[in-house]
């Protein structure tokens, strides 16, 4: 049980790194998705997908609650989804820049691997496989390095909801002029 849980945090903090240049980098700063009509489809996707990362490691690294398990996997499929229909409607989003390059293509498919690899991960962690069925287990919760799970876990959440916050709020007028004001002065100094 020690590797699945060792594994899940490695698959977790390697689609962090990914997630940040990908979501914080690329799609806010350098090409600003929330400014353009064409992309304004795939932020909001990725507005919902920002809220819900918070929100699932929670449920699923931190708490230890039958509910939370449960929902965390109903939020889970929900993520998929929305992961789904934003793939779709990524062709017509860039096409401002003809269509997403290849190589933002593969970090896409990089950082979702190692995302739905750490829930797996945890997932598997915490059911048992008997001849009776699969059934959610309690004994992670004894093992040592649970908590270092949860420690790492907790530590990544402020940046997951600092970046969904800013997701969310960009979907707003008044957002969008705080961003471009501030990042005048970014740039400027």
């Amino acid at each position: 049980m020690e590797i699945l849980f060792f594994l899940s945090i490695i698959c977790l903090m390697v689609f962090m790194i990914l997630a940040t240049y990908d979501g914080a980098y690329l799609h806010l700063w350098k090409y600003e998705l929330f400014n353009r009509d064409e992309s304004l489809f795939e932020h909001k996707t990725h507005t919902v997908r920002a809220l819900l990362f918070p929100i699932i490691v929670y449920l699923l690294f931190v708490d230890t609650s039958i509910i939370g398990f449960w929902i965390g996997l109903v939020l889970v499929l929900s993520d998929l989804i929305v992961l789904g229909i934003d793939a779709y409607s990524e062709k017509e989003s860039r096409s401002f820049m003809n269509g997403l390059p290849q190589w933002e293509y593969i970090l896409h498919i990089f950082a979702n691997s190692f995302h739905f690899a750490a829930i797996i991960l945890i997932v598997a962690a915490r059911i048992e496989i008997t001849n009776n069925g699969i059934f959610y287990s309690t004994d992670f919760m004894i093992r040592s390095n649970f908590e270092t799970v949860q420690l790492i876990a907790i530590n990544i959440l402020p940046g997951g909801i600092i970046l969904g916050l800013i997701h969310l709020l960009l979907n707003f007028e008044v957002g969008k002029q705080l961003w471009s004001s501030n990042r005048i002065k970014i740039t400027c100094c």
